[in-house]
């Protein structure tokens, strides 16, 4: 009788298992899924801060406070949140920025940058980073959004993302 050369069973069975865990272990190191979502989601952060920004300043000029400058002692208000403005858009403090965007302070971890507040950085609440970090921590991520007040009547307040670390 003559013998067929080939595969056993058992043989086709083990090199499919060896395969499914090399996918099982490789496919995330190829796959960042976990890094696009975070970009994604600052992304998302920041269009709700442009869009909020962009209803703040709208409020500012029909209460006509769009030109004003934001004082220490009593900054230009709009809106029944009071929400603080810099030449119509919102300051980059909890007063402002933080206020004007809904669930900015239960979602998401954020510090003032400069003295006084010039600009608001905010990254991803996690064990090490809270709402109260400072913004050294919050910039070391690399994944993060930096939203800047505006600093004149002329100028528009500006909204960037860094990616790099996500």
């Amino acid at each position: 009788m003559k013998r067929q050369g080939g595969f056993t069973l058992i043989e086709l069975v083990v090199v499919i298992v060896i395969l499914g865990i090399l996918a099982v272990t490789a496919a995330p190191r190829f796959l960042n899924l976990q890094g696009d979502a975070r970009a994604s989601a600052l992304q998302g952060l920041k269009g709700a801060i442009d869009g909020a920004a962009g209803i703040v300043y709208g409020k500012a000029a029909i209460e006509g406070v769009e030109n004003q400058a934001s004082t220490a002692t009593t900054p230009p208000t709009v809106g029944d949140e009071n929400i603080t403005t810099n030449y119509g858009y919102p300051t980059a403090d909890e007063d402002g920025i933080v206020a004007a965007v809904k669930g900015f302070d239960e979602d998401w971890a954020y510090a003032s940058v400069g003295d006084p507040a010039t600009s608001l950085v905010a990254t991803f609440l996690t064990d090490s980073i809270t709402s109260s970090s400072d913004s050294d921590a919050i910039i070391a991520t690399e994944c993060y959004v930096t939203y800047t007040a505006a600093t004149s009547d002329s100028e528009a307040s500006t909204i960037v993302t860094d990616t790099d670390g996500c």
